[in-house]
């Protein structure tokens, strides 16, 4: 039993590890931001089509279904396009940190759609955040685009999870990530296609691209995708949460492995981005915590009825 919990904490972290990876994919991949989504997204749903083949899963969803896909799939698919722009424009490091704001963006979203009052302690952590970013953009102003299009990632990144939240209690996990995939990529589409992009030359990319695109799209996305939804069944949701928050400094450790100097900030840039990336692990306790005791105290109201 012990052994299986160790295992199964170790492929935790190397999920968040090949989370991260993405970043770096999008930074070696010579390709711009939107062709690079097109690929990443339609060569997952090919990979996530033969896992459904294999497992002889059902691909039914029902009409409204569809209709939050194709929605959420458009938001997925801009918040990639967003995020690998920022990248392309900054690097890893300043794209990462930025795109911890999405505890603050996600404060501020939930209680629309779960029908909850704002909570202070969320917006004053989300405060704190902006400060540290503030202190980045002050230091690191040559990095004020990258900046700009990682708060987007960030924001559509946050709407996609609350979204998918709600969806979660009603479809199956592996289906929406199908069709969000695959509404994604017919969106990215129909962009190349008005702006006519699509060409020969479009498809003619290095051997390094692909085999890059290969990665991304297999591993950091349909695998990494479906071992987080299984692993769910064996590890807490405040262990998941806390690893995950570990994933932009194993990117941004990563980062300075593999592109050295370029990734080489300013002292401030660190003091900023420890701020950020405390904010986002102390946020992640003192929720855990909060959940915790909500729990006990429905366990013990349940008890009382009993009685």
């Amino acid at each position: 039993m012990q052994e299986n919990k160790i295992k199964n904490y170790l492929l935790l972290h190397l999920i968040v590890f090949i989370w991260g990876f993405t970043a770096i994919l999008g930074a070696l991949i010579t390709i711009d931001a939107i062709p690079l989504v097109f690929f990443r997204m339609g060569l997952a749903v090919f990979f996530i089509t033969l896992y459904f083949l294999f497992k002889k899963k059902s691909f039914y969803v029902d009409k409204k279904g569809l209709l939050k896909f194709l929605f959420t799939g458009i938001i997925i698919a801009s918040h990639w396009i967003f995020f690998f722009k920022a990248i392309k424009v900054s690097n890893v490091s300043v794209a990462l940190v930025t795109m911890s704001t999405g505890a603050f963006f996600t404060a501020l979203i939930e209680p629309v759609f779960f029908k909850r009052s704002v909570k202070a302690l969320e917006i004053v952590l989300g405060l704190i955040v902006i400060i540290g970013l503030y202190i980045i953009f002050n230091f690191e102003s040559q990095f004020k685009l990258g900046i700009m299009y990682a708060l987007i990632a960030s924001f559509l990144g946050s709407l996609f999870a609350v979204l998918n939240g709600l969806f979660i209690k009603r479809y199956d996990a592996n289906r929406i990530s199908l069709y969000q995939l695959l509404f994604g990529t017919l969106f990215v589409t129909m962009y190349l296609f008005i702006n006519n992009n699509f060409a020969v030359s479009f498809f003619k990319l290095s051997n390094m691209d692909w085999m890059y695109l290969f990665i991304l799209s297999s591993i950091c996305t349909a695998y990494a995708f479906i071992a987080s939804v299984d692993i769910m069944k064996y590890i807490s949701p405040y262990t998941v949460m806390l690893t995950i928050n570990l994933e932009p400094i194993y990117a941004i450790i990563l980062a300075l492995f593999i592109f050295g100097d370029k990734e080489k900030m300013a002292p401030e840039f660190y003091f900023g981005a420890g701020i950020v990336l405390g904010v986002v692990l102390l946020n992640g306790i003192i929720q855990n915590k909060l959940a915790i005791k909500q729990r006990f105290k429905q366990r013990g109201g349940q008890k009382s009825k009993l009685n």
